[in-house]
């Protein structure tokens, strides 16, 4: 008897049973089939059509027509113009309620902070279109397209310069601006020199979230200068929803995925660490 439940417990540990393994690496998986099938696919065949002719050969053709004409390169400095301008006037104005924000009370903090979030929910096309018929209201429209563009662009990216900013003000340590405060610095000074470089992550981060997208947000430049006021975006949309040469069409939207490359660089270089060693404490 003895022999035999050796015997079994030996053939146990020989031959173990078979259960199913779950590991947190598995969860990578459905986000690895998303990022091949809807990032790196798409990326690489804006790459491969980019560096290409109508007959498949290799060629840099198509930068050679985009750098040697002027309306392109017209068309790309009037789109960094348009996003320059927008994200400063959305900087001017959304600091100082950012900074308003974080100083309140919970109970009117949330309210108001509220009031600048709802206005995301409304659908993006009809938040235009309101603006729209309200500057036809006031007179302006029509009469200066690019002040109506940016017009358009600051109402509906205004919300995206202020949300990253509040969530850093709200997080700094009040207690360096009490400190800085003691040893005898002023109100200004204790803002040069603690406040804003501690805010400088939510400073990058808001013109990130504003810049790029204004570049390329052909919608609002159409609706607010009835089609007048032409920036990148709308030059990617004509070449590749005509369907009449997507190696063009490539060419700008592989420029764009450049700059936008540069941009995100830049915004990590201003770490939080960074900025911490860079107050004047």
């Amino acid at each position: 008897m003895t022999k035999d439940v050796k015997i079994i417990e030996k053939s146990e540990t020989i031959a173990p049973r078979t259960r199913f393994s779950f590991s947190r690496k598995d969860l990578c998986v459905p986000y690895g089939l998303f990022l091949a099938l809807f990032v790196i696919l798409p990326l690489v065949l804006v790459v491969y059509y980019a560096f290409t002719a109508k007959d498949g050969r290799f060629t840099f053709a198509n930068f050679i027509w985009f750098f040697s004409s002027w309306t392109m390169i017209q068309n790309l400095l009037i789109s960094v113009l348009i996003g320059l301008v927008t994200t400063v006037v959305c900087l001017l104005i959304g600091y100082p309620i950012a900074y308003i924000l974080s100083r309140m009370t919970a109970a009117r903090r949330g309210i108001l902070l509220l009031l600048f979030i709802m206005p995301m929910w409304i659908n993006f096309v009809l938040r235009a279109l309101a603006m729209k018929e309200l500057l036809d209201l006031i007179g302006i429209l029509g009469k200066f397209n690019y002040l109506n563009t940016i017009i358009g662009m600051v109402y509906d990216y205004l919300p995206f310069m202020i949300l990253p900013l509040y969530s850093v003000l709200i997080k700094m340590d009040k207690s360096l601006e009490e400190a800085a405060a003691d040893l005898g610095a002023g109100r200004v000074k204790v803002f040069t020199s603690v406040t804003l470089p501690l805010s400088l992550p939510g400073i990058v981060s808001g013109i990130t979230m504003v810049f790029m997208p204004t570049m390329t947000c052909y919608v609002i430049s159409d609706t607010f200068s009835n089609g007048k006021v032409t920036i990148i975006g709308k030059l990617i949309e004509q070449w590749f929803g005509s369907g009449d040469n997507w190696h063009y069409g490539s060419v700008i939207a592989l420029i764009m995925l450049v700059i936008m490359f540069i941009s995100t660089l830049i915004e990590g270089k201003f770490s939080d660490e960074k900025v911490y060693r860079g107050t004047n404490l």
